[in-house]
């Protein structure tokens, strides 16, 4: 009688299935690894794609100047983020519409069209038809991005949430070790191989094309916003691996109660529902916090870095991949303790490590002509940022996000977020080449600041999530905003019930 209450207690907590750990690498393979892939595919190629550029435009129309190339280049680069903000801005009708995994289907619409664009671009000589994929390529992106976290999120059982929640941003970071290691002179980064190179990016979104409709749509979605309990219970039952799934239908039934006597939130009044007002903020601080806090940057003057370090310009490319394989690293490392740790103090200590890290690095640049060791500081200084940035800024605010928010309004809360996420990372793109022109090494300290203003921000307003439920969060929140979670009755009704069964468990 002992060990099957034990049993029942353990199997409560939830437990990573075959179902869920197979859906939530699918998932993440198909669409979070193309948005890393597709950041730092056109990293190595560069050279080789400009010269392409330039060939196809003095054919057509003559002799190029250096500033009209570079104006091609950058349009190139910048659609990317551009494309991942407009996609950002169409999550919320999609995912209310298609669902969740409805949505990652049609997504790979915008992967699969662009990547034949992409690869057969050289044959058509045509850097046009380069220019309008990136931006498709980034819808698909900005789309991901936002509605991978939160299928997986609503999929999880609570006590596995954090670690199945990070699984996005660890597909993200090795999709560019990919894009780095496919981008090695020898292999794929060179004048034969770059537009091959450009055009895997539709293999994942194939693959998950034919292989996601076999897993199941999110429960939530199906019975909150569709009504077919049946369908959710079922979704459960394979999900979590047994048939009692009784009490987690009961917590969304609350929710969707809470959620009809409040009102369904559309985009717009969001922004003014007092009852989301400290989560809304605190995802706006979290995504701006992420993208502005350097780590473009960092990035972008890692190549300078390592070779005023005397490193060979042709080892740096290699250099560049362990830096990749670093975060990679570190990103898995945050998920095996993202649930031990808990998802605030991950945060605060990535916030705390890069804004140490980029007040050493303005340090060690300022100094780096002067002694012999210090380039070697540097490179020390873009190791300790990337190990601080995939612990916590990285990965948690996707996590955080879709823990914050109830059902109706997590959408337009991802619509919110993706786009803030977006902007931000298309602004550090536009703005930092001039930052470093004015400032020099000294636009670290910008990036310092914000760190450290974002790292407060969580200490004073954020609360643990950690092994909660949406419920008990909203509830956290609620008395932040200073309102009453209606339905909360019943919601306590619940929570004494289930504490009754974990008494009885002790005693027993």
């Amino acid at each position: 009688m002992e060990t099957d209450i034990k049993v029942e207690e353990c199997e409560r907590k939830g437990k990573l299935t075959l179902v869920l750990a197979l859906a939530a690498l699918i998932s993440a393979f198909g669409s979070s690894f193309q948005y890393g892939y597709n950041v730092a595919v056109i990293n190595s190629p560069a050279p080789e794609m400009q010269e392409f550029y330039t060939q196809i435009y003095e054919d057509r129309y003559g002799q190029i100047t250096e500033n009209l190339l570079t104006l091609l280049w950058s349009i190139t680069v910048s659609m990317y983020p551009l494309g991942g903000f407009f996609g950002s801005l169409v999550v919320a009708p999609l995912v209310n519409k298609l669902g969740r995994k409805g949505t990652l289907l049609f997504n790979n619409i915008f992967s699969i069209v662009p990547a034949v664009m992409m690869g057969v671009s050289e044959v058509l000589r045509s850097f046009e038809i380069i220019i309008v994929a990136r931006f498709l390529v980034g819808i698909c992106a900005g789309l991901s991005s936002n509605v991978v976290p939160m299928y997986l999120g609503e999929l999880s059982p609570k006590n596995f949430r954090g670690a199945i929640g990070i699984v996005p941003q660890l597909f993200i970071t090795i999709g560019i070790l990919t894009a780095q290691v496919f981008g090695i002179r020898s292999i794929l980064g060179n004048k034969e191989g770059w537009t091959i190179m450009l055009g895997l990016t539709g293999i994942p979104a194939l693959i998950e094309l034919l292989i996601l409709p076999f897993f199941p749509e999110s429960p939530r979605y199906m019975l909150i916003q569709k009504g077919k309990e049946g369908t959710a219970r079922k979704a459960l039952q394979q999900l979590r691996g047994w048939d009692d799934v009784d009490e987690e239908l009961s917590e969304m039934r609350i929710e969707d109660q809470s959620e009809r006597a409040e009102g369904r939130l559309s985009v717009l009044n969001l922004l003014t529902f007092r009852s989301l007002r400290w989560q809304l903020l605190s995802v706006i601080i979290m995504n701006m916090g992420q993208q502005l806090s350097g780590v473009n940057a960092i990035y972008y003057y890692a190549d300078s870095i390592y070779s005023s370090a005397g490193v060979r310009e042709d080892h740096i490319q290699y250099v560049t991949v362990g830096t990749g394989a670093v975060n990679v690293f570190m990103t898995i490392a945050a998920v095996f303790i993202v649930e031990k740790s808990g998802r605030k103090l991950l945060l605060l200590i990535g916030f705390g490590i890069c804004c140490a890290a980029c007040v050493l690095l303005t340090i060690a640049l300022h100094f780096q002509t002067k002694l012999d060791w210090i380039p070697y500081v540097s490179i020390v200084c873009v190791i300790i940022y990337v190990i601080g940035h995939a612990i916590g800024p990285s990965p948690i605010p996707y996590v955080i996000t879709t823990e914050m928010f109830r059902q109706s309004s997590r959408p337009p809360a991802f619509m919110v977020a993706g786009s803030v996420h977006w902007l931000s990372n298309f602004t550090v793109g536009l703005v930092f080449p001039f930052l470093e022109r004015g400032l020099g090494a000294y636009s670290f300290i910008i990036f310092a600041c914000i760190c450290l203003v974002t790292l407060i921000y969580i200490w004073v307003v954020i609360p643990e999530t950690k092994n909660k439920t949406f419920l008990e969060i909203s509830k956290l929140f609620a008395e932040r905003n200073k309102v009453e979670i209606v339905g909360d009755s019943e919601f306590k009704e619940m929570r004494a019930e289930s504490d009754e069964v974990e008494i009885k468990s002790t005693f027993l």
